[in-house]
């Protein structure tokens, strides 16, 4: 799927870009080349510097640039296959403290992408999203939401070319950086004597980096244009998780931050026309209407017409020592 093609990958140097171009390289060693696009240059030092990717040296570029930077982009995506879109401003503070860099970064940016890779020929473009762009209630969601819709309408937006764009969302990943498990592993080494919880009604999905990188290069070879594809994955309660890490602790409710849901939504009821369903995962089809698409889901099945998808009403949950065996992988 992946032979003889050339990847760029916007925000190469995060933890997904890293993993992703790891991953590729080991289960596609014919790809030809892999374009990090990102704007740090100590990161992309650091990157090239990792033993992982070392002996592969020859199949990267580092090229420094801003999904802001069209003109820079442009010159970037020549020759260029397929195209991953993780580049972002991620954190909600920053993004509610700074909405103009905000917009400037993941909708201009969006823009930019989309506009490059029709004038450049690439085929495929797949474009990160996040929960948080589900029934917004932040700036970042809602910045992620308009980038989501602007790549689903990139189809309709490339007219006669063949380029196609999809969009594959998710949640926060266990144990990156940021996320609660290293936050509350770093309060237990430091003495605490018990753990914060926003909201003890609160619950998260459980996804691992692995499983982001695995989705995105299934739709990658699966995509036909505009979809919107949401994996399965369990569910936890986050009393549950704190046990797991320190069972000894007690845990004391704190209330919920500003611009943060009681669960992590992905699918919403009135996106449920549109939804079908998978073994694995569901795919959210456009609600606009993209003539130069014929789209063929063989054993696909359509979802309920009430149904919505959120870490609370999940139907795989993992148990306490479920959670406890996982955290010693992360």
């Amino acid at each position: 799927m992946l032979d003889n093609k050339t990847i760029l990958i916007t925000g190469g140097t995060g933890s997904f870009g890293k993993k992703f171009t790891a991953t590729v390289l080991a289960k596609f060693p014919n790809v030809k080349k892999i374009i990090i696009y990102s704007r740090d240059e100590f990161k992309q030092f650091m990157m090239q510097n990792m033993p992982e990717f070392k002996p592969h040296l020859e199949k990267l570029r580092f090229f420094i640039g801003d999904v802001r930077d069209k003109e820079r982009m442009m010159r970037a995506f020549e020759g260029v296959d397929i195209v991953v879109h993780a580049a972002a401003l991620k954190q909600v503070p920053a993004c509610e403290y700074n909405p103009f860099e905000a917009i400037k970064t993941n909708i201009h940016g969006a823009q930019n992408v989309i506009d490059c890779a029709i004038d450049r020929g690439v085929k495929k473009v797949v474009a990160l999203s996040t929960d948080k762009a589900c029934a917004p209630i932040n700036l970042y969601g809602a910045t992620k939401l308009c980038s989501d819709k602007l790549f689903i309408a990139g189809n309709a937006y490339c007219g006669d070319k063949d380029t196609r764009f999809a969009v594959v969302r998710y949640g926060n990943v266990a144990g990156s950086r940021g996320s609660v498990i290293p936050f509350f592993k770093k309060l237990v080494e430091e003495g605490a004597k018990e753990l914060p919880i926003t909201d003890m009604r609160m619950t998260r999905f459980w996804l691992k980096l692995e499983q982001a990188v695995e989705m995105v290069i299934e739709s990658i070879g699966h995509m036909q244009g505009g979809e919107l594809y949401v994996k399965k994955i369990p569910s936890m309660h986050m009393p549950e998780l704190a046990e797991a890490i320190a069972p000894d602790l007690k845990t004391v409710e704190v209330g919920i931050r500003p611009g943060e849901k009681i669960h992590e939504q992905m699918i919403t009821k009135e996106d449920a026309p549109n939804t079908i369903e998978y073994n694995d995962y569901y795919i959210i089809l456009p609600q606009i209407d993209l003539k130069n698409i014929e789209y063929k889901y063989p054993n696909a099945k359509k979802v309920a017409p009430d149904f919505e998808y959120h870490s609370g009403n999940n139907t795989q949950w993992l148990s306490v020592d479920d959670m406890r065996n996982l955290i010693k992988d992360l």
